[in-house]
């Protein structure tokens, strides 16, 4: 009778097979994988590591390593990917939130006022409006995005970080939903929010195609595909967010290292004002701002 592995001697073994196929980060994939499907935190994985294996845990540890041998990412395979210091969930239909982001949560924050509404568009897991609302309790939003199966997450995030009842999701492509929702724009509500977010699809159409299997097998190509220069979304968020920005708000969108220039074109010829192009921590072109006079 073969002797049960140890939970150590588990996850290494992983990790070694992780980097024979090349895989960067096998010993942390090992480690996080093997903790999730034992139910084990980071210090656990550690402490307990000499105690054995049983077989249906080892079992399990391999059909979570088989996945990511395929290409899928850790954080699909556990279903949870922490944004701005809190967690969220993800499903088929979502973008993983990424670190990157955070610069655009980080100038929204400074942009939104007391008691301020927002907008995003294009929401998948609702990390944007989430910790936006997580930091400033005062403050409300709209999100709108086209997938219904992604406002699914979106609103179990938003139940899971007490911000749900500040946030509306509604189902539509862009602006749309808002003409026929409760908060869309009247007469009398013309300019409804102080600011307008979002991280759109930007990769060009060729482009995807190219990307790494666990971007462009496992993520959804909605969420992906820009057009075929990248700047479709753009150009709609910029012809119609006057409309549904009070005089003085603002837009903030994500952006490719490579269309800070581009993409500030767009607002500028739709007549935004003040527009800027803001960097990442690696010195990379990430957000763009435009100002509705």
């Amino acid at each position: 009778m073969t002797e049960a592995p140890s939970i150590g001697a588990l996850w290494r073994g992983w990790r070694d097979v992780l980097s024979r196929l090349g895989f960067a980060s096998a010993s942390l994939d090992a480690k996080l994988l093997t903790g999730h499907a034992l139910g084990l935190s980071a210090l656990e994985l550690a402490t307990r590591e000499n105690e054995p294996a049983d077989g249906a845990a080892a079992e399990l540890v391999a059909k979570l390593l088989q996945r990511r041998m395929t290409g899928e990412s850790v954080a699909r395979i556990i279903g949870e990917r922490e944004f701005y210091g809190l967690a969220f969930g993800l499903n088929g239909a979502t973008l993983e939130p990424r670190p990157d982001t955070e610069l655009l949560v980080d100038l929204a924050l400074g942009a939104l006022p007391a008691g301020g509404r927002l907008l995003d568009l294009g929401t998948g897991t609702g990390c944007i409006p989430i910790a936006i609302l997580a930091n400033q309790p005062d403050a409300h939003a709209v999100a709108v995005d086209l997938s219904g199966l992604a406002l699914e997450a979106a609103r179990a995030n938003a139940e899971r970080h007490g911000v749900a009842g500040r946030i509306e999701f509604l189902e539509g492509s862009w602006f749309e939903p808002l003409a026929t929702s409760p908060s869309g724009r009247g007469e009398e509500s013309m300019g409804l929010f102080d600011l307008i977010v979002s991280n759109p699809p930007y990769i060009t159409s060729a482009v995807v195609e190219t990307l790494a299997p666990e971007v462009k097998d496992f993520d959804p190509r909605l969420a992906l595909d820009g057009g075929p220069d990248g700047l479709a979304p753009y150009r709609i968020i910029a012809a119609q967010a006057a409309n549904w920005l009070k005089p003085g708000g603002w837009v903030l969108v994500e952006i490719g290292f490579d269309q800070g220039a581009a993409v500030s074109a767009v607002f500028l010829e739709a007549g935004f004002d003040d527009v800027a192009i803001h960097t990442d921590l690696n010195g990379l072109d990430r957000v763009v701002a435009a100002h509705h006079i």
